[in-house]
């Protein structure tokens, strides 16, 4: 008895020993598989940007994979709308006027270097006034310049005589230029829009009304896009008014006084040219007043000489007789 019962423990020592044996070998097989799972997904990030994962550059692969499907989310909305305007200091939209006087020697001939000038830097003479003379000459002319050249084109005009003034201003017309094309694209869409409900019109008066509101957003679409075309012109073409004076002209333009010595200093100037209006009005009258005055003023006198003559001797009293002495006072 005691043989079988050693046996019997023996036996049952060993199937417990070989049920966990089995046991282990099955979570070891779990354990492998999960680490090559993930050895797997690990190596996807690394491949896909070269493997070099081997210093832990990329960082943790769980981080990497949660971090996709945000950016694309956050991307989204960006893609689908309009993109954001390029606002940088290069990209932006400046509008430069400029204005200068340079007195010169010879006006004409520098006007006609300032104009090639411009013509070789590619662009245009939009105005031109001239006063002829020879000394005190002054030439205006109004520049089209393209704004890249326009510093340059404004120094080389500069070194053909002596500069008396310069004044340069800039207007920012970036947002502006973006206001306008987020309203010409709605714009453009709602004539679509008419477009559409026009060609599906069944009675006159649907295709009456569809026609005048057609008309009207067109008519608004044009008048943005002329105002685009207006900013896109003044932003390309820069304009700069050239003064030329020459040697004699005066320097600078007279500046308006204020105050008491300046309204009597205005006043006087007022009165002389006033009075000198007069005296010339006068001298114009006077040989006129010669030739027909002087006659008519003694044809005057001698007609009232004559009416004044009858009047008198019709007015004179006759004399009254004597009185007749009576009969009393006689001796």
């Amino acid at each position: 008895m005691d043989g079988q019962a050693v046996r019997r423990r023996s036996a049952l020592l060993a199937a417990t020993a070989l049920a966990a044996a089995l046991v282990l070998t099955g979570c070891g097989a779990g354990d492998s598989g999960s680490q090559d799972t993930a050895g797997t997904s690990a190596d996807g990030p690394a491949a896909a940007n070269g493997g070099a994962d081997k210093d832990g550059l990329l960082g943790k692969p769980e981080a990497a994979g949660a971090g996709a499907p945000q950016e694309d989310r956050a991307g989204a909305p960006q893609n689908g709308g309009a993109a954001p305007p390029d606002l940088r200091v290069d990209q932006r939209a400046i509008i430069y006027t400029g204005s200068m006087r340079v007195q010169v020697d010879d006006v004409d001939a520098t006007a006609r270097e300032v104009t090639a000038l411009v013509t070789r830097a590619g662009g245009f003479v939009g105005g031109d006034q001239r006063r002829s003379a020879q000394a005190d000459a002054v030439a205006e002319l109004q520049l089209r310049v393209p704004a890249a050249k326009f510093t340059g084109v404004v120094d080389e005009i500069s070194k053909l005589g002596r500069q008396q003034s310069r004044e340069i201003s800039t207007e920012d017309a970036t947002e502006a230029i973006v206001d306008l094309d987020a309203r010409i694209i709605s714009q453009r869409a709602r004539v679509e829009s008419a477009r559409k409900l026009l060609a599906r019109a069944t009675s006159i008066t649907d295709l009456v009304s569809l026609e005048n509101e057609l008309g009207r957003r067109e008519a608004d679409l044009a008048s943005l896009e002329a105002k685009k075309r207006r900013l896109a012109d003044l932003t390309a073409l820069s304009t700069i008014t050239v003064t030329l004076a020459g040697p004699a002209a005066k320097d600078t333009p007279e500046k308006e006084e204020t105050g008491f010595l300046a309204g009597l200093t205005g006043s006087w100037k007022a009165f002389v040219a006033s009075l000198t209006v007069l005296l010339t009005v006068l001298g114009a009258l006077l040989p006129w007043l010669l030739t027909f005055g002087v006659p008519v003023a003694v044809l005057l006198l001698v007609l009232r000489r004559r009416r004044k003559a009858p009047a008198v001797a019709v007015a004179a009293p006759v004399s009254a007789p004597p009185p007749v002495p009576s009969a009393r006072s006689a001796p």
